[in-house]
C-alpha cells in the first residue's frame, strides 16, 4: 500500500495535479523532459527501468494511484516503494484528470526521458533496427516499437520528421515496450541511414513500390547480415529522396487480393523476417 505520509489527492487544482496535466502538451513535455505513463504494464516497465544511465536519477519520477487500483497492482506499488519511489494516492477523478485515456486503469507513473542518443545506440553495434521516417501517427509509432521489441531488435530510430515519442498515444501503444529497448528520437533519415551503413548496417527501406520482394531477400540469404528497416508515412508510404537513400527498396509480396498492408502489419512481417534469419545458420547473430 503507498505510504500514509502523504494525504489523498483530490483537489484538481493541485501543483502536482496540474503539473501532470500539462504535459499532455508536446511542448511541456519536451520542456521538462517528463512524460506519463498510464496503465499497470506501463507503470511496472517505467519501475522496473530503474535509474537512467549515468544518473543517480530513476525513470520514475512518482506514482500516482486509486486506492482500488492499489489493492488491485499492490505488487506495483510495492515495487515502487522498495525503489525507494513515492506513491501518491489520488481520487478517480484526479487520475482521470491527468490521463489521456477515456477509461483510466487507476495508475499513473510520471516518467523522466528515457531516449538514447542515436552514437550510443551506433556503439552498441546493432544487427537489427526499426527506422521511423514520416511516421506521424502515435498509436502506429507505439505500435511498431512494441513489434520491434518482440521480434528482438536492438533499438528504434524516430526521425526529426516523424511523431513524438512521449505523445500518450505512442506510449500506450508500446504496452511498456518503449522502456525494454533504446529508442532514439529526432535523428535527420539522412543522417540515419549513412551513420547505420557506415556502421555495417544493411538499409533497406519498406515500400510497396519496391523493385525487391521480401520472398527474394530471404530466398538469397540476404537478410541474415545486420540491417535496418525503414518504414514511412501510413498514407503516403516514403518520399523518392527517402528510398534513394537506402541500399534496397522492398516489398512485402502480396499474394493475395488485398491492395496493400498498413504500416504495422507490414514493420511486423519484415522485422520477423529479419529476426528469423539472423538467427538461422550462417545469420549475423549466430556467427557472433
Amino acid at each position: 500500500m503507498p505510504s500514509t505520509e502523504t494525504p489523498l489527492l483530490t483537489s484538481l487544482r493541485s501543483p502536482r495535479v496540474v503539473a501532470a496535466r500539462r504535459l499532455a502538451k508536446r511542448n511541456q513535455r519536451t520542456k521538462e523532459r517528463r512524460f506519463l505513463a498510464e496503465g499497470p504494464q506501463a507503470v511496472r516497465e517505467a519501475v522496473a527501468f530503474g535509474r537512467l544511465p549515468d544518473s543517480a536519477d530513476h525513470a520514475v519520477v512518482e506514482v500516482y494511484v486509486t486506492p482500488e487500483a492499489a489493492e488491485r497492482h499492490a505488487g506495483i506499488v510495492e515495487e515502487a516503494l522498495a525503489e525507494g519511489l513515492p506513491v501518491l494516492t489520488a481520487t478517480d477523478e484526479v487520475i482521470a484528470d491527468i490521463c489521456d485515456t477515456v477509461t483510466p486503469q487507476g495508475i499513473v507513473a510520471l516518467c523522466r526521458f528515457i531516449d538514447t542518443p542515436f552514437a550510443e545506440v551506433l556503439r552498441a553495434r546493432p544487427k537489427l533496427v526499426a527506422v521511423l521516417a514520416h511516421v506521424r501517427d502515435p498509436g502506429n509509432a507505439g505500435t511498431v516499437l512494441r513489434t520491434a521489441d518482440a521480434a528482438g531488435a536492438d533499438a528504434v530510430v524516430l526521425t526529426d520528421a516523424s511523431v513524438d515519442l512521449y505523445n500518450p498515444k505512442a506510449v500506450r501503444a508500446s504496452v511498456g515496450s518503449l522502456f525494454h529497448l533504446p529508442v532514439a528520437v529526432g535523428v535527420p533519415i539522412e543522417e540515419a541511414v549513412a551513420q547505420l551503413r557506415a556502421a555495417g548496417v544493411r538499409v533497406l527501406a519498406a515500400d510497396g513500390a519496391g523493385e525487391r520482394d521480401l520472398d527474394q531477400e530471404l530466398d538469397e540469404g540476404t537478410l541474415g547480415a545486420p540491417g535496418a528497416w525503414v518504414f514511412g508515412n501510413e498514407a503516403w508510404g516514403l518520399p523518392e529522396e527517402t528510398r534513394a537513400l537506402a541500399d534496397e527498396v522492398v516489398r512485402v509480396p502480396i499474394h493475395g487480393h488485398a491492395e496493400s498492408l498498413n504500416l504495422a502489419t507490414a514493420a511486423a512481417v519484415c522485422l520477423y523476417a529479419s529476426a528469423r534469419a539472423q538467427r538461422s545458420p550462417g545469420g549475423c547473430r549466430v556467427n557472433a
